[in-house]
């Protein structure tokens, strides 16, 4: 027979009703207006919706309230949230709900509540984001899994259902993915093998997963023998799912059967079949969702009623099902694989079990905080056909509940009911439970009452909850359930636990551990002879029984057939009955008691907080001990508790047994000896066990120290017998291992706080070995716990990237919250530091036009302050390119008619200047900004009017009718919006093509067209289809055609788009076919379309495209505007040099004869090939509605030279080729000069140079170099006056002379272009200056380089335009750098007037475009020198300006703009990751060897531009503020990391870095006067001590500094706290040595950065000061010793650095823990009694009467670790023999003694010596 199960009472809470309704009643409205049973409820665990989800960990120690149930109510469409009586959130739908549950999904932080309508999914954020998604076909259910939802779709929902929402037709459900992130296929074409790839099936499929709200849901297949087929059965009805383990119940109503399924997530490539032939991307797509039966069994007729999730008493989960029918619940257990601990292997019939049950629910009332991974342990609550309430853990039957005695007076105090319906109500039954959460339950009564009731008292004892836990691991399965049932069949122990007391569940628990001990002491005393000798007795003593126990463990208890199995405590309770009567049965379940229990003791010991918990264990432990007779244990305890005493006077002494495991004494023996030698035997094997919650705290630190000293790794497994997880990245030293070690273990620095303080010392140690130089592949909270957030910050800057929002949590687990450093509310990197009124106000006095927008607002950013806040460069930057306010204009007071004109000519200058001005204000505002998606783009305007500040600053306009010049304006404000859209930044996300589409106006014009050019530029056109290009081209208006033919050519440069080359090559009409009628296209769009097709096929060489554009260089343009010919040439030519870009050298096949043709535009006289090149020349003449560009029989070389010159120059960049240079050869004798136009010569020794690029060097010489010998002769005689210029031609040798210098100096501006070279800088200055002074003398002077009198032989134009090339070349060398002596060149030559030179457009565009390129993106962007950067700034610096705003003839003026192709965000900023802020920081950068230099390195200062990626190799943080920090680098030709690439090392330009405690920032303390940290700190706190008086007048005069001091230095929270609090207790303390002491440690740790050492120093220094006072007035501050064991492990700790078994460098001063020794030393020395009470111990075991005496002596025996007296006794017997009277012991006694210290050794000899005869 069963013993009697125990009897519980419910703890009524509350008479249940919905709060919904409640809700609703509040809301207005009688209940009459609704019907009764039309709404639905269920109450959930708050955990469920929680966001983000709380780790298992957390959630187990925040158990929720005695009635934290959250309620979700239903009705209709409105869904209310409550929580306990208030109303939390409401949600309605459009449509009836039919489905509500909560879910979460993959990559969204936030719990989702899924609603179904009939032809809608809802998902609502509890923020209150909604997603909804219509639904193509009829879904029936929703169910949550743990990464997603699972659709069941209805019988017929293979049909597409009609939209009930009339505005949702199918053109909205087929809408594009990157909108709504849907592709619904509407169309019912499913069968084509591409649908069916674009859908996955998802048409077909029954059961759908959705992973994220914004992807399609997936089809789901089902795997039978290794092979999947899709899940097409409707019939397979899913009833219920997990969400925390992938499983799935189902009910097949056709072949009356339920199944469990696993849902695995896998890539299955065969998954495809026929399809596997289809290219599909393997992405997310091809991420399969199998589901597997691992169970299957016919047993109802219907589907189970009801299906939850419990776990067996073993922590195995198991699913029931209610069967409604039969009125039983099925218990089905699943089989974990041990291999793979995620996969459930097939269920056995064994394993399942049956229970009456007519109602039943999951409970968690028996072990509430224990969790078996992600599940919470879950008892089972049944309510049996006798309506009796039955408590289940797995097939135990623990207990019964009823409802209380006293219910009916208790529920009903608050109502007047009279006592014939209270009477009614207390004799109640309970027909029905539901609605379990936790361990509360709603029971309805017989009588109809619903009442939510507690099957628990909260708060539940964590100590009793960590027993039960480490029993349930430790005991072998049959001994644990002989416990439970104990434990929960007293009724007894129940009435004691019911009690109030705040210890009720630990005095229930020992007083249960007791029984067991005083049965135990019965059984073993009444113990008859014979009882052994009995079969039963042989049979349990047997080793086939400790084999069955081991079997019956695995695989479940019972063997049993089913029908036998419906009493499920019968065989236990068979076994348990047998054994009561049995000694041996229960001094091996006390014995195994023991051990576990005591290897939780020892866990706890290495948790601080624990310290209550401990001595109560303790106390439990030492009865359990003394009932074994386990004599050294009962010691062992002792030790630790001494209070124990007062139950266990006397310890006998007694055979040797073993000493109990003792982790503190391992971790000593560990740093003493190595890992290898120390004994196995004091780590509890417990703790050795796989798969243990229970101590694991004490498992991960043995781990730590396993692998800090030495242990061996076999895969988890370490030689110390413990297994350990460790993090992915390379370890090169132990220390390394262990930090991995403890992030794999989740163990951080809030962690490591709790341990004791010297079993941290040797953890905190390995941190801070690997703070210097961590190795570069580490994770994210490897880096926060060693402390280096800066890298910790970098790393995580790549998987921000990748997953879209800021992922802290990792770090912020494992720093600790006095470490997480205050982030300022907004880190201004991007807004601006300066207001704007004020920069504004530092520029102009006048107030009028300050707020206007001048399209450079944003440019003061915290970053640019730092650069440049030093002055006001910016500021005058912006003022110089501000073209949205009106000019000054001088005048005199009394103005007169002639005046007038003297105001419109000034106006007229200026006016050519400020329509120049967006060249600069582009470049210099590039990719400064981001744009909020929602507003529409600002443009600054073009103010030509002029203000006389003489006359109140009168406002006077241009008058533009007195000149003939049509469209003045235009251009200007196509510049201007391509200005506006350059400054936006790439997008992290593509940018929107409805905000492009947004920004159009509804009339074309000219700003908008630049618009597009600019964000074809940033490549943002990509967005674009074909058809709003279309859009835009209809619209017919050329320069918006302009832009847009330009822009999608850049943003698809390289694809060869074809769609987007058609558009472009229909824009050339000499390739439409001849039979096409005549399109009349301005000349400027040919242009256009010309360079956007070289664009779209940049490098690749396409023989067809080139020899078009070879033919096109020569065709005489289409366009009434002949005079635009050479513009369009020069177009085609710089087409041509970009489509084969580089490819010279690789010789294609038609090379000569396509040389030959270009030499022949360019005029050289040597002509190969001859006979094929006029036989070509025909054939094009034949073919084209366009002729030749012929004069007669000659190419008109004036229009075609150029063009092919910047071919050749691009086709054969680089290419050193010594035959092409010859043949671009530069005119040496007097003759030939008559025939070559100067400004071509210019462009020849241009293209020369970028053929023989690696010879450009930026010195005279080489310039010296690139002049003809007789040119170079002939000038200087000339200047000299040694030759009469009647000879020849003087002016076209000077022209050529000037004109090869400034191609060589555009030369040397493009091969050093960003590259800040000083060299080129200078030289370029000096040119730069030279010219100036030809034109106008200024005071600049410099070493003569160029022959005087040039004006006298050069005209003022040429010279001006070679001036002006030259500044530009130079702001290319310079470009980014802001640098100040060629700004204040600048600022020169734009503000010329025209009496000092010709101030026309061309030339104000090169200045501005100058100022624009030094200043570029506002100093964050340089110039690359790859091919195609050199390509686009050679045809931005094309040397032909513009004469006016709208001169095109030459260079189509939108090409100036090309330089964006060539820019690159090589800036780098450095930011404290403590305070979030823009820092200057020292960096070194190191730089590849080249052909020209060796490796070398060289200091920058930043925020600074680094060199390009060919030539970078690494980027270390230096000087001594910082923490080093190197970034490697591979030099090699590619492109700067794009912004947003995971790959950049520098996270979009930032560098996040830590500093060193004890220095100020670089902003703060330039020359590092106040880092002087020690001087300061002795200054602060070294105050002579003469008296107490004077001491604290001087010490209130300095507190105020010491805190002041220590947070200008340090950004810790702790150790300013801890200042302050020094502060504050100084002032009212006398106590000269601690206030000594804290601040020297103060000192300490501020000077070498380790903040976490302050609670080392204090905590000992307190405890062993505080030890002393408290023995001088006999009060002890504490009982126990275990402060004692951490003191020695420090000092272990502190031998082991000595002894070279850790890294060398303490991070404790060991003089420190040496004099602690000494004064323990000393106060063991002083007691007078202690000898006493040690004799009378060691004789007879007896500890002293006195507590404070036991206290004392416990402290002395773990201090000099004595053992116990029948140990030292046994040592003693062995010795006498071999030591003669009058011969020392000690030596012998080391050797038996091994441990214990020198002091304890001579005592324990004085004392035989004493005894001996």
């Amino acid at each position: 027979m069963a013993p009697p199960i125990g009897s519980r009472q419910l703890t009524v809470l509350r008479e249940f009703r919905p709060h919904g309704l409640a809700a609703e009643e509040a809301d207005g409205g009688g209940p009459e207006e609704r019907p009764l049973q039309d709404y639905d409820y269920f109450l959930f665990d708050p955990s469920l919706a929680a966001s983000p989800r709380p780790a298992p960990e957390d959630e187990a120690a925040s158990s929720s309230r005695a009635d934290g149930d959250h309620e979700l109510f239903i009705r209709g469409n409105q869904i209310i949230w409550s929580t306990g009586s208030r109303v939390h959130k409401r949600y309605t739908s459009p449509n009836t709900v039919i489905m509500a549950c909560w879910c979460r999904m993959e990559a969204i932080r936030d719990a989702l509540l899924c609603v179904l309508q009939v032809d809608t999914l809802s998902m609502y954020n509890v923020t209150g984001e909604v997603v909804s998604i219509p639904l193509p076909y009829a879904v029936s259910s929703i169910w949550p899994l743990p990464f997603g939802l699972l659709l069941q779709k209805s019988a017929d929902g293979g049909r597409m259902v009609s939209s009930s929402i009339p505005l949702l037709n199918a053109r909205d459900l087929n809408r594009p993915n990157k909108e709504f992130g849907l592709n619904y296929n509407v169309s019912c074409q499913s069968h084509t093998p591409e649908a069916v790839s674009k859908s996955g099936g998802a048409i077909i499929s029954s059961h759908l997963i959705w992973k994220h709200p914004l992807e399609e849901p997936q089809a789901t297949y089902f795997e039978e023998r290794s092979r999947l087929g899709m899940m097409k059965d409707f019939d397979e009805k899913t009833i219920w799912t997990s969400d925390i383990l992938p499983l799935m119940a189902s009910y097949h109503k056709g072949k009356f059967q339920h199944s469990v399924w696993q849902v695995d997530g896998a890539t299955y490539q065969e998954a495809m079949d026929d399809n596997a032939m289809l290219s599909i991307p393997c992405d997310r797509s091809m991420h399969k969702f199998a589901f597997r039966k691992i169970w299957q069994g016919k047993c109802s007729q219907s589907a189970a009623s009801k299906v939850f999730l419990a776990t067996d008493i073993d922590g195995v989960p198991i699913i029931c099902f209610l069967l409604h029918e039969q009125k039983t619940l099925l218990a089905v257990r699943i089989q974990v694989d041990e291999s793979n601990g995620e996969t459930f292997g097939d269920i056995k019939p064994h394993m399942t079990w049956n229970i009456p049950a007519f109602a039943a629910a999951p409970v968690v009332v028996t072990r509430p905080r224990a969790r078996v991974g992600a599940l919470p342990f879950t008892d089972i609550l049944v309510l049996t056909p006798e309506n009796d309430l039955l408590l289940y853990s797995g097939k135990q039957c623990l207990c019964s509940y009823s409802l209380p005695i006293e219910f009916g007076k208790g529920i009903f105090s608050n109502y007047e009911l009279n006592s014939e319906v209270t009477d009614l109500y207390s004799n109640a039954k309970i027909t029905s439970i539901a609605d379990a959460v936790e361990g509360r339950v709603n029971v309805t009564c017989s009588n109809g009452l619903m009442l939510r009731c507690s099957l628990r008292k909260n708060p539940s004892s964590s100590l009793v909850s960590d027993c039960i836990t480490a029993m349930a691991e430790g005991l072998q399965s049959s001994f644990y359930s002989h416990f439970v049932s104990l434990l929960w069949g007293d009724n007894d122990a129940a009435s004691l636990c019911s009690s109030s007391h705040v210890d009720s569940e630990w005095i229930f628990f020992s007083y249960e551990v007791s029984k067991a001990c005083a049965k135990y002491e019965q059984t073993s005393s009444t113990k008859s002879s014979t009882s052994s000798s009995t079969a039963w007795g042989f049979l349990i003593n047997s080793k086939y029984h400790a084999q069955y126990c081991k079997q019956s463990s695995i695989l479940g208890t019972s063997f049993l057939p089913m029908s036998y199995s419906t009493n499920s405590t019968g065989f236990h309770s068979f076994l348990q009955d047998e054994h009561s009567s049995d000694a041996a049965f229960y001094i091996r379940f006390m014995k195994e008691t023991l051990d576990t229990l005591h290897a939780l003791y020892e866990n706890l010991k290495l948790n601080v907080l624990r310290k209550q918990d401990l001595g109560s264990l303790a106390s439990l432990l030492c009865r359990v001990a003394s009932s074994l007779g386990e004599n050294s244990s009962v010691d062992y305890y002792c030790r630790d508790f001494p209070h124990n005493l007062v139950e266990f006077q006397s310890l006998a002494s007694a055979a040797a047994l073993k000493t109990p495991p003792c982790l503190f004494r391992w971790f000593e023996n560990c740093l003493n000896h190595g890992c290898h030698l120390s004994n196995l035997d004091d780590i509890p094997a417990l703790m050795c066990k796989q798969k243990g919650s229970a101590v694991s705290w004490g498992r991960k630190v043995v781990s730590f120290y396993s692998l800090l000293l030495g242990a061996e790794r076999k895969g988890r497994n370490l030689s110390s017998g413990v297994y350990c997880e460790v993090a992915s990245g390379s370890a090169r030293n132990t220390e390394e291992l262990t930090v991995l070690a403890m992030v794999g273990e989740n163990f951080g620095r809030q962690q490591l706080d709790l341990l004791p303080i010297g079993v941290s010392l040797a953890l905190r140690h390995a941190l801070d070995k690997c703070r210097e130089s961590p190795p570069d592949d580490w994770p994210a909270p490897a880096y926060v716990l060693v402390g280096r957030e800066d890298l910790a910050t970098a790393k995580m800057g790549s998987l921000r990237k990748e997953n879209g929002f800021s992922n802290n949590d990792s770090s912020t687990s494992i720093s600790v919250p006095y470490m997480l450093h205050l982030q300022p509310v907004t880190v201004p990197t991007t807004a601006s530091d300066a207001p704007t009124s004020e920069v504004l106000n530092s520029e102009d006095t006048d107030a009028v036009y300050r707020s206007v927008e001048d399209g450079m607002e944003h440019i003061f950013t915290s970053t640019t302050q730092l650069r440049y806040g030093r002055d006001l460069r910016l500021n005058e930057v912006r003022r110089l390119l501000c073209s949205a306010r009106p000019v000054a204009v001088q005048t005199s007071t009394n103005p007169t008619a002639s005046d007038q004109d003297l105001q419109q000519q000034q106006l007229w200058n200026f006016a050519q200047r400020t329509t120049a001005l967006p060249f600069g204000r582009g470049a210099f505002t590039l990719a400064t900004t981001y744009t909020l998606l929602t507003e529409a783009l600002v443009f600054p305007k073009i103010i030509l009017a002029g203000r006389l500040p003489a006359q109140q600053n009168a406002t006077v306009n241009l008058d533009l009718s007195t000149r003939s010049v049509s469209e003045f304006n235009s251009w200007a404000e196509f510049h201007n919006g391509v200005a506006a859209g350059l400054r936006l930044a790439p997008f992290q996300e593509k940018m929107l093509r409805t905000w492009i589409q947004y920004n159009r106006p509804s009339e074309p014009n000219f700003t908008h067209a630049g618009l597009l050019l600019a964000f074809g530029l940033h490549e943002h056109l990509r967005v674009l289809t074909m058809t709003d290009a279309y859009r835009y081209l209809s619209q017919e208006h050329d320069i918006t055609t302009l832009g847009l033919l330009l822009g999608l050519a850049a943003s698809h440069r390289g694809t060869l788009h074809p769609a987007i080359s058609k558009m472009l090559y229909f824009h050339v009409p000499s390739r439409h076919p001849s039979s096409t009628p005549e399109l009349e296209l301005p000349t400027l769009l040919q242009s256009a379309a010309v360079m956007g097709i070289g664009l779209l096929y940049e490098g690749s060489a396409h023989a067809l495209t080139m020899k078009i554009l070879l033919g096109e260089i020569g065709r005489r343009s289409g366009g009434d505007n002949v005079l635009e010919r050479e513009g369009y040439a020069v177009a085609a030519g710089s087409a041509l040099g970009f489509v084969a870009l580089g490819r010279g050298s690789d010789a294609f096949g038609f090379m000569d004869t396509f040389l030959d043709r270009l030499f022949e535009y360019i005029g050289s006289k040597e002509v190969y090939h001859e006979k094929f090149l006029n036989a070509t020349i025909a054939a094009d003449d034949q073919s084209g509605n366009t002729g030749q560009m012929m004069d007669g029989t000659q190419i008109n070389v004036d229009v075609t030279a150029p063009g092919a010159v910047i071919a050749l120059a691009l086709i054969f960049m680089k290419a050193e080729s010594e035959e092409i240079a010859a043949r671009l050869s530069i005119p040496n004798t007097h003759f030939d000069l008559q025939y070559v136009r100067p400004d071509f010569v210019m462009l020849r020794v241009i293209a020369r140079n970028i053929v023989m690029w690696s010879r450009i060097e930026p010195s005279i010489d080489w310039i010296g170099s690139q002049i003809p010998e007789p040119i170079k002769s002939g000038v200087l005689n000339m200047s000299e006056g040694a030759i009469d210029c009647d000879e020849f031609d003087a002016e076209a040798l000077f022209q050529a002379y000037v004109n090869i210098v400034t191609g060589a100096c555009i030369a040397i501006g493009l091969k050093y272009a960003g590259s800040r070279n000083g060299d080129a800088q200078e030289l370029l200055y000096n040119y730069t200056v030279h010219f100036l002074n030809e034109i106008k003398q200024v005071s600049v002077r410099s070493p003569s380089i160029l022959p005087k009198g040039l004006l006298q032989y050069v005209d003022r134009g040429t010279l001006e335009l070679c001036l002006h090339l030259i500044v530009l070349s130079l702001s290319l060398v310079m470009a980014g750098s802001g640098h100040l002596q060629t700004f204040r060149l600048l600022r020169y030559l734009r503000g010329r007037s025209s009496a000092e030179g010709q101030v026309n457009y061309g030339l104000q565009m090169a200045v501005s475009l100058a100022v624009g390129f030094l200043f570029l993106g506002g100093g964050t962007h340089t110039f690359s020198t790859s091919n195609s950067a050199i390509a686009a700034l050679l045809i931005t610096l094309y040397p032909r300006l513009p004469t006016g705003p709208n001169d095109n003839r030459c260079h189509l003026q939108a090409f100036r703009h090309l330089y964006v192709i060539a820019t690159e965000p090589r800036r780098v900023q450095t930011v404290d990751v403590d305070t979030g802020l823009p820092v200057y920081c020292p960096l070194e950068v190191t730089v590849a060897e080249t052909e020209y230099y060796d490796e070398t390195y060289y200091c920058e200062v930043t925020p600074c531009l680094l060199p390009e990626r060919s030539v970078l190799k690494n980027v270390r943080v230096c000087g001594p503020r910082y923490w080093p920090q190197v970034i490697k680098l591979k030099p090699e030709d590619k492109p700067w990391w794009r912004s947003g690439d995971k790959t950049d090392p520098f996270n979009g330009g930032v560098l996040y870095i830590k500093r060193k405690v004890g220095s100020c920032s670089y902003s703060d303390d330039p020359i590092g006067c106040q880092s002087l940290l020690s001087r300061a700190m002795h200054e602060v706190c070294d105050t002579p001590s003469t008296s107490c008086g004077t001491q604290l007048n001087r010490s209130s005069l300095s507190s105020f500094r010491v805190d002041q001091l220590v947070s200008t230095f340090s950004a810790n929270p702790s150790l300013i706290a801890f200042a302050k609090l020094c502060c504050e207790s100084w002032k009212g303390r006398c106590n000269d040595n601690f206030q000594e002491f804290c601040s020297q440690v103060l000192y300490e740790c501020m000077s070498k950065d380790r903040p976490a050492l302050l609670q080392v120093y204090i905590s000992f220094y307190t405890i062993i000061e505080s030890m002393w006072e408290h023995l001088k007035i006999g009060h002890f501050p504490f009982f126990d010793s275990l402060f004692l064991s951490s003191l020695k492990v420090a000092l272990a700790y502190n031998g082991a650095l000595v002894d070279g078994r850790i890294s060398s460098g303490g991070i404790v001063q060991s003089t420190f823990l040496e004099s602690l020794t000494k004064r323990v030393d000393n106060i063991f020395a002083e007691l007078p009694k202690l000898k006493a009470s040690f004799v009378s111990y060691l004789g007879t075991g007896k500890w002293p009467d006195a507590q404070n005496d036991a206290v004392l002596l416990s402290w002395y025996l773990q201090w000099y670790s004595i053992p116990p007296p029948h140990v030292v006794a046994s040592a003693v017997e062995k010795i006498k023999p071999r030591a003669p009277g009058g011969v020392s012991m000690l030596p012998l006694l080391r050797l038996l003694l091994p441990t214990t210290h020198l002091v304890g050794l001579m005592e324990i000899e004085k004392l035989q010596m004493s005894v001996r005869p």
